[in-house]
């Protein structure tokens, strides 16, 4: 289950940091250039999408990597990661996939409870 949750955690950190990148540069262009009525307008909370456009994916990346060693703060980051995710870009169709991965490895690491036999 640790090495689910390592490669779980891994994949939702890499997809979420192009949602991310997206999120982020979304943004950045609405203040730059303006919105466009009914085409491009900003999102309620751009600071809160640029905080978590870091934040989540390095959570993601961070808890995949720690799932082996220590599962249970590795499971902690992962779920952490996946509410993060879903806090500040709700959930659609390029979320669903990191957030669903980052929860998914989030529960498998905090019930390993032993490490993976070899």
């Amino acid at each position: 289950m640790r090495n689910a949750a390592l490669v779980l955690g891994i994949i939702a950190g890499v997809w979420g940091m192009l949602v991310g990148f997206f999120g982020y540069g979304y943004t950045e262009f609405i203040d730059h250039f303006g919105e466009i009525p009914d085409l491009a307008e900003q999102v309620d909370h751009p600071e809160r999408v640029r905080l978590f456009a870091l934040i989540a994916p390095v959570l993601a990346i961070a808890g995949g990597a720690m799932a082996r060693s220590a599962a249970q703060i590795g499971g902690g980051l992962l779920l952490a990661s996946a509410a993060g995710m879903y806090f500040a870009f709700g959930y659609g169709v390029f979320t669903m996939f990191p957030i669903a991965m980052a929860g998914l490895g989030g529960v498998l690491a905090l019930a390993a409870r032993q490490p993976d036999p070899h």
